[in-house]
């Protein structure tokens, strides 16, 4: 073939690839529940892995738990190209956040093989452990052991809700894939890209179709603990109370009223909110929360977020407060050769599309000190995602996976 970057993707069996996996830990609402390394997680993996041995791809795996599906190229010890994305997904939530990227890469290979293209570079999907963070903290993991930018022992000896650690549960992911090659952590990419639907609506709203992602916003998460007194909700009085709960959400207001921007570009989340001891006659001794806060600006996140501590501070009360930031990522730039690739691609298919950042983090962050990196994104449903009711339109599916496919073969020639 003299124009390989051609090679037309078949839309039917990258929708259907879609609805087998989400075979595996579907709910009652048509959802999924599959938290990383969970039974129904490895079982994801194993199927994409019989996929693959059914098409003659290698299958590898890594010591954080990371499977690559491999295709070579004529030239088998040239850096390899990825796309890929992740399997594990938050608690009953949707069948397409992360899936998209594995399958519609996937679905690139078994195109470039159904056609009898040979690319230069072998091209990869890898499926990164944890990127959601949901089992185990901190989230995408599975990227940042491999790239470095995380520690590898540290990942494996994080415990999930019972006590398990993810080192076990890696392990019983390599005995339900015995034949798997072993891939060493930090091998090169020549360039990543990485498919996702928008988890917002700004391509809906607009009648587009493909999100060119320049950006990823930057973050900072932070522990909250308010530490008052237990004392008995019918005898103690007001002025000798230590409420935790009344303090902390005093700090709770203050926060959000101090976040509160017109142009609504800062996102700031309280997700997770434990009033202890839980009890119904108990003024409650400690109050435990979360912050998520996130913005594309390097100044607004500094500035921002080093006002939790103040604020906390401030408004205690009786109480006293502890704050700590447990992790943190500052915005990137993708890189402009990949996203004019995607740009290039779109306009060739007539499918519209416009550049934007994304709001949410994903693993291709960790690979843009690494390679030359970008993402695709398509329009999800209004907007919906971490949640059962998730879902894209097969025809939407089909177009991100012609982009990646083409953006693929053409990385994968480039000397």
């Amino acid at each position: 073939m003299s124009n390989p970057s051609y090679v037309t993707i078949n839309a039917d069996r990258v929708w259907l690839r879609h609805m087998d996996l989400s075979e595996t830990g579907i709910t009652a609402c048509g959802g999924v529940h599959r938290p990383a390394l969970t039974a129904e997680d490895i079982q994801a993996h194993v199927k994409i892995s019989e996929w693959a041995a059914a098409r003659g791809f290698d299958v590898e795996l890594d010591a954080i738990g990371n499977m690559f599906i491999c295709r070579a190229g004529s030239a088998p010890s040239a850096t390899p190209v990825g796309s890929g994305s992740h399997t594990d997904s938050q608690p009953y939530a949707g069948r397409f956040d992360g899936p998209l990227g594995v399958l519609t890469a996937f679905e690139a290979l078994e195109a470039l093989e159904d056609a009898g293209v040979t690319t230069t570079r072998p091209i990869e999907v890898p499926i990164w452990n944890n990127e959601e963070g949901a089992r185990f903290l901190p989230g995408l993991s599975g990227s940042g052991a491999y790239t470095g930018a995380l520690d590898l022992e540290q990942m494996l000896d994080c415990v999930d809700c019972n006590g398990v650690t993810m080192r076990s549960c890696v392990a019983q992911l390599h005995a339900a894939l015995p034949t798997a090659k072993n891939r060493e952590l930090g091998q090169p990419y020549a360039g990543f890209v990485e498919a996702h639907i928008e988890q917002s609506t700004i391509l809906e709203d607009a009648d587009e179709i493909i999100g060119i992602v320049t950006d990823i916003q930057g973050n900072r998460r932070f522990d909250v603990k308010v530490t008052g007194e237990n004392a008995h909700s019918g005898t103690t009085p007001r002025a000798r109370r230590k409420d935790a709960f009344v303090a902390a959400t005093d700090i709770a207001v203050a926060l959000r009223e101090v976040f509160w921007d017109e142009e609504d570009v800062a996102r700031f989340t309280i997700g997770m909110f434990e009033v202890l001891p839980g009890a119904k006659s108990i003024v409650p001794g400690e109050v435990n929360f979360f912050i998520d806060f996130r913005h594309p600006s390097k100044e607004a996140l500094k500035e921002l977020g080093d006002q939790v501590e103040v604020i906390a501070q401030r408004r205690a009360g009786p109480c006293t407060v502890s704050v700590t930031q447990v992790s943190g990522a500052a915005p990137l730039r993708f890189s402009d050769k990949v996203t004019d690739l995607i740009a290039a691609s779109a306009e060739r298919h007539g499918l519209a599309s416009r550049r934007m950042i994304s709001c949410a983090g994903h693993d291709a962050r960790h690979f843009v000190s690494i390679c030359p990196t970008a993402m695709v994104f398509i329009p999800c449903w209004k907007g919906i995602s971490h949640n059962e009711l998730e879902s894209a339109e097969p025809e939407l599916v089909a177009a991100g996976a012609q982009v990646i496919c083409d953006v693929l073969v053409v990385i994968a020639g480039w000397a």
